[in-house]
């Protein structure tokens, strides 16, 4: 009989777990750390931007961004270039441009569609920083979100 009521009272806990692990989660990916385009870089050194201490602590770790989806070089990708501001270019069209301080590159999970240049987006993923040359695309970044998702503000 006591076997009978501890099973019971199992289930019990285990519906209980069940019901309150999405409001668990919510809460997790809330306190997720938020990154500003102004806190990407702190300062101008010798050698040109310096990540911010914000940026370094940050590496490895789950983070969210808000910004603009630059127009993307295909219409289903699985990257994209996170912006400061809307831009109606791709910011790598002019040959002699130089790294921009006020974007980030996005690798997405898997391939997706993406949203117009001028809705405000939300994204989240892993923040990492320095010199990476894709070995798919050649692209160049300074600063990337991996595992990404994001979602229309």
């Amino acid at each position: 009989m006591e076997t009978v009521s501890s099973l019971h009272l199992s289930r019990r806990r285990l519906i209980g777990a069940a019901m309150v692990l999405p409001f668990t989660a919510s809460l997790v990916r809330a306190a997720e750390p938020s990154l500003a385009f102004d806190e990407l870089y702190g300062k101008f050194g010798v050698l040109g931007l310096e990540f911010s201490d914000k940026v370094k602590r940050l590496a490895g770790k789950g983070i969210s961004m808000k910004g603009f989806m630059a127009p993307p070089l295909k219409a289903e990708a699985q990257f994209f270039v996170l912006t400061e501001v809307p831009m109606s270019l791709c910011p790598f069209c002019s040959s002699d441009a130089d790294w921009p301080d006020n974007i980030v590159v996005v690798y997405l999970g898997e391939k997706q569609t993406f949203v117009q240049p001028r809705q405000t987006i939300k994204v989240r993923g892993t923040l990492e920083y320095g010199s990476w040359t894709d070995p798919d695309t050649g692209f160049v970044s300074l600063l990337r979100i991996r595992q990404a998702e994001y979602s229309a503000v």
